[in-house]
């Protein structure tokens, strides 16, 4: 009997190109494919040595294929040749996407553009796209499906693998204001961010605590607001100091590297100048720009400050468009954030410029939506910056308190204070970023028991299960197409009270698993159960890349 098994398992073997010794692959990954077609009784085999072929006058083509051969190496040993010969290859790759009749390319979205098909058969895998960030969404799918273990050869089930993002927009916000990161952090930063699909970082980069951007028509700017005197110890504002200087700039530079590597992993930079609030570290250095005078020095404790920019000094809004342009220089992203949150009004309120400007400007309070005239000129300062960024091909992102006081219909709202004003927004005709504190703010505890995880706040818990929870469309609050105009969701990492890169990782991830599914995979396919089934084998690859994590999942 145990020959005739025996027996059988070798003809099996034999049949479906198993081998004994192979590791497997598993289309189990996170974000969850679209659609997957798996025939697990037969597999083709990976070997070292085999070959890719692809289209080699294509150099974003040729880059996508560079990836996926490095990832193969990293995760299995398995050393894969370049080859043009497309009937000798075991992986082909090309941009020859079935395209469905009477389909325009011009006319795809976003997702579509990203779409690409797997298909795994006797003769290998071949990977198709429509465009590059197609082949580098279907690389980064094959990575995950790889084993974490070196082997001679890997087994790929049979499969046909179709997907696409559900939504354009899959943010991650890094707070670089309150703590400053290296350029290498965030290089590292963005590779996880690739390696779940997200595709806009959100880059915040001055605060009362620290403004980190280099103008070159302001030269003292950066070197003298980027350095607070000390910093407070621990969460909240205790009174304590540390009594170090702290301090650090990106040079316009430093930008461009970050830009052009985000952009090889196809993920747009989206740098944040927070206005007309959130700007003490600005007045530190310009004192004149305030309703005071000042002193103001760089704030080193956190909360809001209620030094904030003169909306009646002229000088301010010179002092922003110059900021703005060579900031328009640096990134080529098609949207540019501008805060407006936390914009406290007591300095305008009693500020002899301000209320002339408001006279001027023949502002009046609107009492019906509780809008007083402080708001009012908050937001014609976001009119004159709008105007100026549409001139530049721009469009601004703010935060919801953009809506108070009046917002012209090319905004676009990025919703935290809850999903109020997302939906307010969207109900006005205005694009929307679904990012409410209570599903999306990483900073904050992710497990119960803060005794088990660094001190950030003692707040409210925002845990996978509960980011993994949310809905972005709001189908209830919101017409179908209303919903369109939800660009999609994001999660943000703020940083007062994470200051190193093991603790950042440490709130980002597992987290960003959960939130990549909200912002890939539609409502019916999410299931947390099945994600934390799926969560061990993407904790293996941030093993192999050294980035650190919570162990643990709530």
């Amino acid at each position: 009997m145990k020959k005739i098994v025996s027996l059988f398992f070798a003809l099996l073997l034999l049949a479906g190109n198993f081998s004994a010794n192979a590791q497997r692959a598993d289309y189990d990954v996170i974000p969850l494919p679209k659609e997957v077609k798996e025939d697990s009784t037969q597999v083709f085999t990976l070997r070292q040595g085999m070959g890719v072929a692809y289209d080699a006058a294509n150099p974003e083509v040729y880059r996508n294929v560079q990836f996926l051969c490095q990832w193969v190496e990293e995760m299995t040993g398995i050393t894969l040749k370049l080859t043009p010969d497309d009937k000798k290859a075991a992986i082909r790759v090309g941009l020859d996407y079935p395209v469905k009749k009477g389909e325009v390319e011009t006319e795809l979205t976003e997702q579509e553009q990203e779409a690409y098909i797997i298909n795994v058969d006797k003769k290998g895998l071949t990977i198709r796209a429509r465009k590059p960030v197609g082949l580098f969404r279907a690389a980064q799918t094959i990575r995950k499906a790889l084993p974490v273990k070196k082997s001679e050869m890997v087994e790929f089930p049979f499969v046909e693998i179709k997907d696409q993002p559900r939504f354009e927009y899959r943010g991650v916000l890094l707070d670089c204001g309150r703590h400053f990161f290296t350029v290498e952090f965030i290089k590292q930063f963005i590779d996880v961010m690739a390696l779940h699909g997200s595709n806009q970082l959100h880059w915040h980069l001055t605060e009362d605590q620290g403004w980190r951007f280099e103008v070159k028509a302001y030269p003292s700017l950066a070197p003298q607001g980027s350095v607070r005197a000390e910093t407070v110890v621990g969460p909240g504002n205790s009174g304590i100091y540390d009594g170090v200087p702290y301090g650090g700039y990106y040079t316009q530079d430093d930008c461009r590297e970050v830009v052009r590597y985000a952009a090889e992993r196809y993920i747009n930079v989206v740098p944040e100048i927070d206005l007309p609030g959130h700007m003490q570290s600005a007045l530190h250095v310009f004192p004149h720009l305030g309703c005071t005078g000042g002193p103001y020095p760089v704030r080193t404790y956190w909360g809001v400050s209620r030094e904030v920019l003169c909306g009646g000094n002229p000088e301010t809004l010179t002092f922003l468009k110059t900021v703005l342009g060579e900031l328009c220089e640096v990134f080529p992203s098609k949207y540019i954030h501008i805060g407006g949150d936390e914009c406290p009004k007591d300095r305008w309120n009693k500020c002899a410029k301000c209320q002339a400007k408001i006279k001027e400007l023949g502002i009046k309070g609107d009492d019906k939506h509780k809008f007083s005239a402080e708001h009012q000129l908050q937001s014609w300062i976001n009119r004159e910056v709008e105007a100026f960024m549409k001139e530049r091909g721009r469009a601004i992102i703010g935060w919801d308190e953009i809506l108070e006081g009046g917002l012209s219909g090319s905004s676009i709202v990025m919703s935290w204070r809850g999903i109020k004003g997302g939906i307010a927004a969207a109900r006005q005709g205005h694009r929307v970023i679904m990012s409410p504190n209570v599903y999306s703010y990483i900073d904050h505890p992710q497990l119960k028991d803060y005794g088990k995880q660094p001190r950030t706040t003692d707040s409210y818990i925002v845990s996978a299960s509960k980011i993994y929870s949310f809905e972005p469309l709001i189908p209830d609050s919101l017409t179908q197409d209303q919903q369109k105009l939800i660009l999609g969701p994001q999660v943000n990492l703020w940083t007062e009270h994470v200051a190193y890169p093991q603790h950042a990782f440490y709130q980002l991830l597992p987290r960003l698993g959960a939130s990549c599914e909200v912002q890939w995979c539609l409502p019916e396919q999410k299931d947390f159960e099945k994600f934390k089934n799926r969560l061990p084998r993407l904790k293996k690859i941030y093993d192999l890349m050294g980035v650190t994590y919570c162990r643990q999942i709530e």
